[in-house]
């Protein structure tokens, strides 16, 4: 018990690599081995993160369950790591999504043994980013999570369609969605990169505790430049790599087509997870190191996430393939999370106004969960897109149709999904975007205003959906013969049957989530 209380993180850091490593030894003809191996693997770091939870000091400030290891020390970089309120709510998120995407997974056929490696590998890149505490390991594990998505979409993709690239080049979509993603996140990783190695340099160090406090406190010049322009350059570096990630408004483009052609389970974790990696970015890194930029530059942040409300929403409105209409809610639900952001930017450091800094609070706790809300209600409504998909083998909203009699159960769940993701009183999504528009009305009131628009059109793209798969007269071709729709199985209701509850449960009682939340968000600034 005492080897698991002082090396708790670390065994849900690196736990599914030993699977993996199990895995790997594993016979690839023994599917059915391989898929319970990973799974039962999987719910091994779920297990304790819900111990880390109980364990959990809501009433203290900083980090608990701190651990850390020699890793680097030519260049003074260590193995630290450590959660508070906002990496605690995400790495529950991660290892409560990884073994339902796996359960989700068993209807992959092909290539079983390297798609479950993969999976496994993907959520110690993830959890790395969560419980790192020394900026270098931070970018390591932000990295590592890349690969196995980039294979996850180009090996196990949708395996229709063609794409042009530079007008000349014809490739599958799939392989298209997978360069594309890693281009961009890569490309916006870059000046992080720079920027992260430029504070090791001046401070010999990358523990995240003491660079809060000597980035901070960092006065005249550096490499012949005034402090105030070194850190607006990298306060920008900071803030493309994780707009990418979000993905904000105008560097979204990737998401649709990644989403797209991404197998269901790769859709639920990146949806789920992987968008929550820039949130976690702006609220861990930029915030507290970057207060004066962040508040200079919090027009700039507000008019980006009201961007990625409006025309999320819209674009999502625009939609007819079933998937895509969902992908880019995920624009527009992230917008939500960095108006959030920029609002408790906005107001800054030390600000004498009890009222704004109560505003302020209250829309940072929004965004953190409106980001767990989002990962619960995205990979709900991509697995159900996935359900439908799996026995129709079309994604296009205009060959559905009144399926609601031939599919109850299906329909029940989608429209509670749905419902969930529209912010319906009562669920978990109108909890954390009243909390958003409540913090951030006083602060960025016209901003908040125009987001206004992008919530109706929520409203509109949902019903839109539900109402052409669910409503209407009945298509017949699939009520017959050898396409006749079947209802979704027990292993499906399984993976949504946890995903319901906790949407319903924090939509009733917000407060068991919100206590670990909000000391965390009193301690950012």
């Amino acid at each position: 018990m005492n080897f698991l209380s002082s090396h708790l993180l670390t065994l849900i850091l690196f736990f599914p690599v030993l699977a993996a490593l199990v895995i790997l030894f594993l016979p690839k003809d023994e599917v059915k081995a391989i898929r319970w191996t990973a799974l039962v693997a999987s719910l091994v770091p779920f297990g304790l993160s819900v111990l880390l939870w109980m364990r959990f000091d809501s009433s203290a400030s900083g980090f608990q369950f701190v651990e850390q290891y020699p890793w680097y020390e030519a260049i003074h970089s260590t193995l630290h790591v450590g959660v508070d309120g906002l990496s605690l709510t995400m790495v529950l998120l991660t290892t409560l999504l990884t073994p339902l995407a796996i359960l989700a997974s068993f209807s992959i056929r092909e290539r079983v043994k390297a798609y479950m490696i993969l999976f496994l590998l993907l959520e110690t890149g993830m959890l790395g980013v969560f419980l790192a505490l020394d900026l270098l390991i931070f970018f390591v594990f932000w990295e590592i999570g890349l690969v196995p998505m980039y294979f996850l979409i180009n090996q196990w993709g949708s395996e229709k369609g063609e794409r042009v690239l530079w007008g000349k080049v014809k490739m599958q979509a799939r392989n298209y969605a997978s360069l594309k993603f890693m281009i961009y996140t890569m490309a916006g990783s870059l000046g992080l990169l720079l920027a992260i190695q430029m504070l090791g340099v001046l401070f010999q160090t990358y523990d995240l505790p003491s660079l809060y406090l000597k980035w901070n406190a960092l006065e005249g010049t550096v490499m012949g430049l005034p402090v105030a322009t070194v850190k607006a350059i990298a306060f920008w570096a900071f803030v493309v790599a994780f707009a990418v990630k979000v993905p904000v408004w105008p560097f979204h483009t990737w998401l649709p087509d990644a989403h797209t052609e991404a197998p269901t389970a790769g859709s639920m974790i990146l949806a789920g997870v992987l968008l929550k990696l820039g949130a976690y970015g702006f609220l861990r890194l930029v915030l507290p190191l970057y207060p004066a930029e962040a508040q200079r530059f919090a027009g700039a942040l507000a008019f980006l996430a009201v961007m990625a409300i409006v025309f999320g929403a819209f674009a999502s409105y625009g939609q007819t393939d079933f998937k895509r209409l969902v992908a880019y809610s995920s624009v527009n639900h992230m917008g939500i999370v960095l108006l959030g952001i920029a609002a408790a930017a906005k107001v800054g450091l030390n600000n004498p106004d009890v009222a704004l800094n109560l505003s302020k609070n209250i829309a940072l706790n929004g965004a953190v969960l409106q980001m767990f809300n989002h990962g619960l209600s995205a990979a709900g409504m991509f697995f159900l897109v996935g359900v439908i998909y799996e026995r129709t083998h079309t994604r296009n909203l205009n060959d559905f149709g009144g399926l609601f009699p031939l599919v109850p159960i299906y329909g029940g769940i989608l429209l509670f999904t749905s419902m969930a993701s529209l912010g319906l009183p009562g669920l978990n999504g109108f909890v954390s975007e009243f909390l958003v528009v409540r913090g951030a009305w006083p602060i960025l009131t016209v901003y908040t205003a125009i987001a206004m628009l992008g919530l109706l059109f929520t409203g509109a793209y949902i019903l839109k959906s539900i109402k052409q798969v669910l409503h209407g007269p009945l298509n017949e071709h699939w009520a017959h013969g050898e396409h006749r729709l079947t209802e979704i199985n027990v292993r499906e209701i399984v993976v949504m049957a946890p995903l319901m509850v906790l949407m319903l449960m924090i939509g009733i009682w917000p407060a068991w989530i919100l206590d670990v939340i909000n000391k965390a968000v009193m301690m950012l600034f």
